[in-house]
């Protein structure tokens, strides 16, 4: 039976890519991954080294719109492109950024193929614990909770999570940068935030959040302890 892999490749560093993701790529005959809005593909750029000549690539063209449908539809036609090659008996590597079930698009194609064919998801490294290891701040020790949020919440439950917290994560952060800075003011808690863009890639940025720019790209985070430092 032919096997669909949703490989994980890391934040950005081709250096992360674990050793199974790459030899999957390596002998890969068909490799798809995402584009956005008809743009590069980052998820291509990283494994871009790996991938070998002759391959053939499905892209999947997935619009940046607030409206769910234009987006189903395209993990629509992609998974029935993925589908007619797992049929013609060909295994299918779909290149996924940091981790194919944290905050993955994969897990989109696995809803869509997974009772019909073999799939596999090979982990990666997740953009938390990239920054965390960037930024030189240890998340959690001993039994404190670790809150992972995403930036788009409304203002009142986006408050009242980080309220009750201990150490947090705030991911997607891009444009809603100005209104969860001013979240974490009202709290008290800006002192104690850092900022991270573009974690393990060239132009990484990793500041205290009171520095930081007031327009960030997609990809930054927020990282915040709230208690002592564990290890002393």
């Amino acid at each position: 039976m032919s096997t669909l892999y949703g490989v994980g490749l890391g934040p950005g560093d081709p250096d992360l890519i674990t050793r199974r993701a790459a030899r999957l790529i390596e002998e890969a005959q068909v490799i798809a991954y995402p584009t956005l809005a008809g743009g590069r593909s980052f998820a291509r750029s990283i494994a871009a080294e790996l991938i070998p000549e002759g391959a053939q690539e499905i892209v999947m063209d997935v619009p940046m719109t607030r409206e769910r449908e234009p987006a189903q539809a395209a993990y629509d036609r992609g998974a029935a492109a993925i589908r007619g090659e797992l049929v013609a008996g060909r295994d299918v590597v779909c290149l996924c950024e940091g981790d194919p079930f944290f905050y993955g698009s994969f897990m989109y194609l696995h809803a869509r193929l997974k009772g019909n064919f073999d799939v596999q998801v090979v982990p990666g490294v997740t953009s938390l614990t990239a920054c965390a290891a960037r930024a030189g701040m240890p998340l959690a020790a001993r039994n404190e909770r670790v809150t992972v949020l995403p930036g788009p919440l409304p203002d009142a439950e986006l408050e009242s999570r980080v309220a009750g917290a201990e150490s947090l994560a705030i991911m997607k952060v891009g444009r809603h940068l100005p209104r969860i800075r001013a979240v974490l003011d009202r709290l008290g808690l800006t002192g104690q935030a850092v900022y991270v863009e573009r974690a393990t890639l060239a132009d990484e940025r990793v500041l205290p959040l009171a520095e930081a720019p007031e327009a960030a790209p997609y990809f930054s985070m927020i990282l915040l302890t709230k208690g002592a430092d564990p290890w002393l």
